[in-house]
């Protein structure tokens, strides 16, 4: 048995979504101007991305099973290009910032990934 089971991505994709509202309230509500921005920018991509780890389930339900490697690139993504930021908003050494693509990488390879799930969706004539 897999831990990475639909039930497990969609919880993770969920404590991703609580987490990004979080960020973004800190961001609306104390930080200086340029941690704000780093904070809502990195809280916009958690949000978009762990959506985009629910729409991995849906897509599942109607045949598209490989749109079960997504999540892992989506939350790998959230880690390293939100994460990224937040750790610049909140001081960490600039270099920190050359993670930040990686985590866009990631992003990006994930939604590739769903445009080939999506080709496996109603393959057969109506």
């Amino acid at each position: 048995m897999t831990i990475w089971t639909r039930r497990n991505w969609m919880t993770l994709a969920a404590l991703m979504g609580l987490g990004s509202v979080a960020i973004g309230a800190f961001a609306a509500h104390g930080a200086e101007p340029r941690a704000a921005e780093l904070l809502r920018t990195g809280a916009s991509y958690e949000f978009m991305h762990a959506m985009a780890t629910f729409a991995c389930a849906t897509f599942m339900q109607v045949g598209a099973r490989r749109a079960r490697f997504a999540p892992a690139w989506f939350l790998g993504g959230i880690v390293l290009f939100s994460g990224s930021l937040y750790a610049l908003a909140f001081g960490a050494s600039p270099w920190v910032g050359a993670i930040t693509p990686i985590g866009g990488v990631s992003f990006l390879i994930g939604w590739a990934i769903l445009i080939w799930a999506a080709r496996g969706v109603d393959q057969s004539p109506a």
